[in-house]
This record gives structure tokens, sequence and C-alpha cells, in this order.
């Protein structure tokens, strides 16, 4: 019994190590962007603390902490920190399955609310403070070849008048932004992003059935210790 134990506990620490380095890795990141790119990618006006260096920060902190009790748990054969580490993993495996089953099932909802929101978002391009945002409008304007979240005229409210960020440029030059609207680009913002998604969903979906595998087996390792550590203590009591 106690040699079985062991044998199980040899996978344990492999797995929690890979994924305290993996939330290393992750937190290494997010700092990194928190300090060199200020609140990159932040184009919600509802949820300014939403960006990418803060998930990266609360993602990589997450992993790091769940292997470390996994870790430490395997190592120890603590029954309560391998019971901590199951639960953990399980909360987390039922939180994304709710929020997917919400996302499909309330998609036209949080489309609109999402174009409703990044529109409030618009206001704050180039404002003080928020050099994040602007830096991913303009990237996102670029490299995808769009203007504003549904249409170019979204800019006409921010600037009351008819002018776009010199982003939304068909060929870029200083202020190209208050020339005709035939210099811009015409395709908005939300539809081109979202098509794109919509195009590598095949890679979004083995990333994500990648991840649910990984979970199960951490929760099936997990629990089969912790039964193992059980019985152990109860054949030695």
């Amino acid at each position: 019994m106690k040699q079985q134990l062991y044998i199980c506990m040899a996978d344990i620490p492999e797995k929690a190590n890979c994924s305290k380095l993996g939330g290393c890795g992750i937190l290494g990141v997010g700092i990194w962007l928190a300090v060199t790119q200020g609140n990159f990618a932040t184009l919600s006006a509802s949820f300014p603390s939403l960006s990418a260096a803060n998930l990266f920060i609360i993602t990589g902190t997450v992993i790091m902490i769940v292997g470390f009790l996994g870790c430490i748990g395997a190592i120890k054969e603590n029954k309560c920190l391998l019971l901590s580490f199951f639960i953990l993993l399980i909360v987390i495996f039922l939180m994304e399955l709710i929020a997917t089953i919400l996302f499909f099932a309330y998609t036209d909802q949080i489309d609109t609310y999402a174009q409703r929101d990044l529109k409030k978002g618009l206001f704050l391009y180039g404002a003080e403070g928020n050099i994040g945002l602007t830096n991913a409008w303009s990237i996102i304007q670029t490299d995808f070849r769009c203007c504003g979240v549904s249409n170019y005229t979204d800019w006409f409210e921010v600037y009351n008048t008819t002018q776009v960020p010199d982003s939304c440029c068909l060929e870029y030059s200083e202020n190209c932004g208050l020339h005709s609207p035939g210099t811009w680009w015409k395709a908005p913002c939300y539809d081109r992003v979202k098509t794109w998604l919509q195009e590598n969903m095949i890679s979004v979906g083995i990333v994500g059935l990648c991840t649910v595998i990984v979970q199960i087996l951490g929760l099936t390792f997990a629990m089969t210790l912790y039964c193992q550590v059980v019985k152990a203590d109860t054949f030695y009591a």
C-alpha cells in the first residue's frame, strides 16, 4: 500500500511544479506588461482594471497558488492541502463551465453590451492617464484595417467634428484623420475582431480542450492521492 502511494505521489509534484513554473511565467509576463505598457489593451470604460497585464497577473497568481498546494500536499502527504487542491481545481473548472454556458446563452446581449461599453471607452482615447487604451485602439485599427466600434462615425461624437484618429487612415500621415472619409478604413473594428476570433475558433477550441483535459487529470490525480493517503493512514493506524 505504501509503495503504491509513493508511486502515485511521483506524478503529482511534477504536475504541480509544472503548474507553478507556468504560473511564474504568466505572472512575469503580467508584471512586465504592467511596468512597460501600463494598462495596455484596456478598452472597457466600465472595467478599467480589465487589462492584459492584470489578467496575466491574476491568472499567474492563481496557477501558482493551486500548484503550490498540490505540490506541498503531495510531498507532505497532507490530506487538508490535497483536499484544498482538489476543491480549488473543481471550483475553477465549474466557473469556467458556467462562464462558457452563459457566454453562448447570452451572446446577443453580450454583443450589445460590449459594443456600447467600447463606444464609451472611445471618449477616453488620447486622454491623460489612458495611454494603454490609446495604444490599444491605434494597434487594433492599424492591424485590422478598421475604424471605430461599429462605424468610423463613432469617432465624430468623440471629437465633436468630422475627424478620426490617424490610425484609421488608409495611408498613415500626420493629421490624416482630418481628411475626407474616402481616405479612412470603413470596416467596423468590432466585426473585424469578432470575425478573426471565429476564424481561429478551432485553435481556441483546441487550447480550451487541452485545458479541460489537464484540469480533469489534475482532479483525478488529486482525489486518487487523497484516497491513498486516507487508506494509508487507516492501514497504519
